[in-house]
C-alpha cells in the first residue's frame, strides 16, 4: 500500500485531490499503529517490553514509551484535516527524524540491534520524512 501510495506522489493525474486526502489519511492513521501500540506497550510494560533492566531504566524507558505514544496521538490528531495541518506534521517528522539518527547513532556506535529495532529506525528515517513530504504535496494540491 505505501508503495502505491508513493506513486501517486509523483503522478497526482491519476486521482483527485480529494481521493489523495482519503489515501493519505488512511495512511498516516496506518503508520499511527507503530507508534501508539509501541506507546503503550512501553509505558504498561516498561523494559520487559524489551527483556528488562534496572529501575531506573525502566522508568526512563516508560518516559520515553509516553513520549512516543503522543507522538503517535499527535499524528493520529492530524488525519482529519490532514491537508491543513502541515506545521503539525512537520514537527512530529523532525521529533522522529531526531530520535531516528540518535538510533543511527547508537547502531554506528555500538552493534546492530534487532529487527524490530531496524524495522524502527526505517520508519524513522524513511518512512516519516515520506509521509510529510506527501502532506506537503497534498496541502499544495489543496492550496491551488
Amino acid at each position: 500500500m505505501l508503495g502505491f501510495a508513493i506513486a501517486l506522489f509523483y503522478h497526482e493525474a491519476m486521482i483527485s485531490r480529494f481521493a489523495e486526502k482519503r489515501l493519505l489519511q488512511c495512511v498516516v492513521a496506518l503508520a499511527c499503529l507503530v507508534p501508539l501500540s509501541a506507546g503503550l506497550s512501553g509505558v504498561f510494560q516498561g523494559s520487559a517490553f524489551l527483556g528488562g533492566g534496572t529501575i531506573n531504566l525502566d522508568s526512563h524507558f516508560r518516559y520515553l514509551s509516553g513520549l512516543l505514544l503522543g507522538i503517535g496521538i499527535g499524528f493520529l490528531s492530524a488525519v482529519p484535516d490532514i491537508e491543513r495541518q502541515a506545521m503539525r506534521i512537520r514537527l512530529l517528522t523532525l521529533v522522529v527524524v531526531t530520535g531516528g539518527l540518535g538510533r543511527l547513532l547508537g547502531l554506528l556506535l555500538s552493534a546492530i540491534p534487532d529487527h524490530s529495532m531496524l524495522a524502527a529506525l526505517v520508519m524513522e528515517l524513511l518512512v516519516t520524512p515520506l509521509l510529510c513530504l506527501w502532506q506537503h504535496r497534498l496541502a499544495q494540491r489543496f492550496a491551488n
